[in-house]
């Protein structure tokens, strides 16, 4: 549509080569329908790029009005649209009676869809003097027998009363009374519509003669009532009560739809909590019965903002919004178990608390991925509920250590970290919590939750009981001892019966025969049981040592001594004391032995035996006693408490953060955006309409528009080029700058890319002409799909002297940084860990640096890769010799991006080391890669020692 206030832009292909008028009046003389259905579409591109063509109107008028093909009448509505209309004198052009005839006979054809089609082009067209003579036509189709007519006829009269009011003065009264004997639902919602715009008086009385009846309602007019309420009480704050009741009822309906949009409309209209708590269970019931999973993480949206927005209205809905864990999607959970966590309060605590257990035990039997993932969530959501709240935490803490050995590695590893909190958190109940926890050590079966249940033990292990019950435990745990000569002695039996097998056992060949006489039954899949149960009767600490997990050997070494530190300063009976101290000895160096021979999967790594080696000597130590003991004893706990309370102090941070964005100070300014001339305001403004047109972005700096200018042909090329490159959410926009350097016009000139990676060239740029030192701008833009670094290429073509000459000019490449769209994120170490494990691709790069300090070389990094450090603060917080940081940053595409650092520095030398970059697709793997070689490369500037 053509008219002051706006305007189209279609695309077209060659600009350099259109068609002539005459080439046009000689296609829609001689063309058939097909010919003349090309040509028309070429016309109604022209006029819409600016060039009116005001010689054709007759032409079309003559050769395209009379035929019947319907592709072509669809055209011709296009085309009356759009046509010039007015001469020059700004007066209504005599062709147009022909036009306003035919248009006439359409509004009488026998055709329904003729007919409807027609009135829709009526709501487009704006000139009174041809609307006059059509509003006879338009009021009869309003007692059509078809509902398509009469609905278009509704909107049809109405634009009629916009453009000139006095063509139809009683369009308000026609529709009120359209609107009683109208039985079909469409041309109903149409009606109202058009009268509510038209006279509120009649809607509005429209709307009480319906109230008794307003539940039964067709949808589509529910939705029209709805809408007129929102609009109309924003000019008439005091019927609000009023609407407030009848929104109520609507809320009743059978739809869902239409019970969104009312509970929708409910909390605008009002801020009572009583409506609040009412739209909050009707978005609670949609996310539970509708089936979409799109629809139940949006109303589950609508129900934490209306929490942020109304805190402490919607305590009670935690329940009924856990109904929807009954889906089977992992993202309508975990959206349902974040929502509900804000709604958590003492009084419901306990009750949510049961639901999760039972969903906890209902999903411990399967062992999919899928469940596995929601034990997890599961599980994290107790962890915080327990960590929030005493009450529930020692019943919370006994269910989870029960089901330990059900859960996989990953989900019992996040029992033991949350054992770990709320013992350091809640010191009344430690006893009780390290007692379940010291029971369940026999039912352990992965090494990570060993280490961790044993630092437990070993910290918080405070009297002689506890101590020498964990003991018992945890020596049940290994086995006989000295490990290596046992397991020898376990295999000498068999290794007898194996040599007297060659004459004993062929004897016994044979069925067996029972006492009752009848013969025994034997399988293979008997035998193999039997033969291997030796493995599995296995103390389950023996069998991970065995395995070759001498890292958990380390760790129980260390719990070993930390209890006998410990025993020790609880003045325990000498001769206790001297035998569990040999019985720590024993062990330790069992487990060194044994990672010494060949009865290990593997043998023990270096780093595990020093430790070891390192605590055999403090137990022989008797001259440091109380350096040892306060570095054993204390430190690590100390450590522990500190990181606890960071971690507490930056959630509370982030809540009073959130807490503050959504509340309003009392004599903050209202900002109205229409008088902020500078938009420097810092309060909120107080509509969207600035957020759309772009008000509140930033201006780009000038400068930083200049680098990214990119040349991309030489200055003595025929035809010179620089592109500004634009990077976007989801693709670059090229504007490519082309100047005519030679003194004779470039004919038919035209830049075509291609592009490496994932990237797609989505619009190809028109070909012009260009005149002797003349410029010309082209844009193009390329669509990115993934943050892998691509590469855009190309060429410019132009026609020479004859047809058949064409020049090429070679464009350089245009390398897309990825760094647009990798942006800083954070996750927990457990999500870190496991996507470490799972992700196939592995760029390790080598480190050699100038950089002083291997803090300014982390934030060097941190800065060129747009990667977060999730390493705690305490452990970059000094500076010193080594650094190990890992770090984490997300593509605008989903796609993860991991990093690990490992670096040294060395005496009056540069830093060294390397970092390795993991992600789920190479080419993120490699892009970064190349970042961190480059940031490696600063401050290798050569000094300059002479002029």
């Amino acid at each position: 549509m053509m008219n002051d206030s706006g305007y189209t832009l279609i695309y077209e292909p060659n600009a350099a080569s259109r068609t002539s008028i005459n080439e046009f009046k000689t296609l829609l003389e001689k063309g058939k329908d097909e010919v003349k259905v090309d040509t028309m579409k070429k016309i109604l591109i022209t006029i819409l790029n600016g060039d009116a063509m005001p010689e054709l109107l007759m032409h079309i008028i003559r050769f395209v009005m009379p035929s019947k093909n319907k592709e072509l009448k669809k055209l011709l509505y296009h085309y009356w649209e759009v046509c010039p209309k007015l001469d020059e004198k700004g007066k209504m052009r005599h062709e147009m009676i022909l036009v306003c005839n035919a248009i006439q006979r359409d509004l009488q054809h026998p055709n329904e869809y003729i007919r409807g089609n027609t009135l829709r082009y009526l709501t487009k067209l704006k000139e009174a003097e041809l609307l006059e003579t059509l509003v006879p036509n338009v009021r009869q189709c309003l007692e059509h027998r078809h509902a398509y007519v009469r609905k278009n006829a509704v909107f049809a009269l109405w634009s009629i009363y916009k453009v000139s009011d006095h063509l139809c003065p009683d369009a308000d009264e026609l529709i009120y009374r359209f609107l009683y004997d109208e039985n079909d639902s469409v041309c109903k919602r149409n009606a109202f519509v058009c009268l509510g715009d038209l006279n509120r008086n009649a809607a509005l009385q429209y709307i009480q003669d319906n109230i008794s009846v307003i539940e039964t309602l067709d949808p589509l007019l529910q939705l029209a009532f709805i809408e007129f309420i929102k609009k109309d009480s924003l000019n008439n704050s005091n019927l609000k009560q009023q609407y407030t009741q009848l929104i109520t009822e609507i809320l009743e309906s059978s739809s869902n739809v239409v019970m969104y949009e009312a509970a929708n409309a409910l909390t605008v209209l009002t801020l009572n909590p009583s409506s609040i708590l009412l739209a909050a269970n009707k978005f609670v019931e949609l996310a539970t019965k509708e089936s979409d999973n799109n629809v139940k993480i949006i109303t589950l949206d609508r129900i934490n903002e209306l929490n942020k927005e109304h805190p402490g209205v919607l305590q009670d809905l935690s329940l009924e919004i856990l109904r929807v864990l009954s889906s089977q999607d992992l993202d309508v959970r975990k959206k349902a178990l974040d929502v509900t966590l804000q709604f958590i309060s003492s009084r419901n605590v306990e009750d949510v608390v049961k639901l999760l257990k039972k969903e906890l035990q209902a999903t411990s039997s399967s062992n999919d991925d899928k469940n596995a993932e929601y034990r997890q969530l599961l599980i994290n959501a107790i962890h915080q509920l327990a960590v929030k709240f005493v009450e529930v935490a020692a019943n919370v803490i006994d269910l989870l250590l029960d089901s330990i050995a059900d859960l996989n590695s990953t989900a019992a590893y996040e029992v033991i970290t949350f054992v770990k909190e709320v013992v350091e958190k809640y010191p009344e109940l430690r006893d009780a919590i390290l007692r379940r926890l010291i029971s369940v050590i026999p039912n352990i079966r992965s090494g990570k939750v060993f280490r961790g249940a044993l630092w437990v033990i070993g910290e918080y292990a405070l009297d002689e009981p506890l101590i020498q019950d964990a003991w018992k435990h945890i020596r049940a745990s290994i086995g006989e001892v000295p490990i290596v000569t046992s397991e020898l002695r376990a295999k000498e039996p068999s290794r007898e019966t194996e040599e007297g097998s060659n004459g004993e056992e062929h004897k016994k060949k044979g069925p067996v025969v029972l006492p009752d006489g009848t013969y025994a039954t034997e399988t293979a899949l008997t035998t193999e049981i039997v033969n291997g149960g030796d493995s599995d009767s296995k103390p389950p600490i023996r069998k991970q040592l065995l395995a070759g997990d001498f890292y958990l050997g380390a760790v129980l070494s260390s719990t070993l001594v930390k209890l006998t530190l410990r025993l020790q300063e609880l003045k325990t009976q000498e001769r206790i004391l001297n035998a569990l101290k040999a019985e720590a000895l024993l062990i330790m160096v069992s487990i060194v032995r044994l990672g010494e021979s060949t009865l290990a999967t593997k043998k023990i790594d270096e780093d595990s035996a020093d430790r070891i080696i390192s605590y055999i000597k403090i137990l022989n130590d008797e001259e440091d006693a109380s350096s040892i003991t306060s570095s054993f004893l204390d430190d690590t706990k100390d450590a522990f408490r500190e990181q606890i309370h960071k971690a507490q102090l930056k959630k509370t941070e982030a809540e009073a953060k959130d807490l503050v964005s959504n509340a309003e100070q009392v004599d903050d300014s209202i900002v109205f955006r229409q008088l902020d001339k500078d938009g420097k305001a810092g309060a909120k403004e107080i509509d969207d309409i600035a957020s759309a047109s772009g008000s509140n972005i930033k201006k780009e700096n000038l400068s930083s528009k200049l680098n990214k200018i990119l040349q991309l042909t030489g200055f003595s090329d025929p035809i010179y080029a620089e592109a500004f490159v634009k990077v976007h959410q989801y693709d670059v926009v090229l504007d490519v700058l082309l100047v005519n350097q030679t003194t004779s016009t470039l004919r038919n000139l035209s830049v075509e890319f291609a592009t490496l990676g994932d990237l797609k060239v989505v619009d190809k740029p028109t070909t012009a002409n260009i005149g002797p030192h003349g410029f010309y701008k082209v844009q193009t833009t390329i669509k990115v799909t993934s943050a892998d670094t691509g590469v855009i290429f190309g060429n410019i073509v132009y026609d020479g002297q004859h047809s058949d000459d064409s020049t090429i000019v070679i464009l350089n490449d245009v390398h897309v940084d990825i760094m647009d769209y990798i942006k800083p994120a954070t996750c927990s170490e457990s999500q870190f860990r496991k996507m470490w494990n799972e992700f196939e691709w592995e760029n390790k790069i080598t480190i050699k640096s100038p950089i002083d300090s291997l803090n300014n070389y982390l934030r060097e990094l941190m800065n060129g890769t747009n990667m977060k450090c999730l390493t705690p603060g305490a452990v970059i917080g000094e500076e010193c010799q080594f650094l190990s940081a890992n770090l984490y940053s997300r593509s605008t595409f989903g796609e993860d991006a991991l990093a690990n650092l490992c670096i040294e520095k060395q005496n009056d030398g540069p830093i060294i080391g390397h970092v390795r970059i993991r992600s789920k697709g190479q080419g993120l793997a490699l892009s970064l890669g190349d970042r961190v070689a480059s940031i490696s490369k600063k401050g290798k500037n050569t000094a300059l020692v002479r002029v």
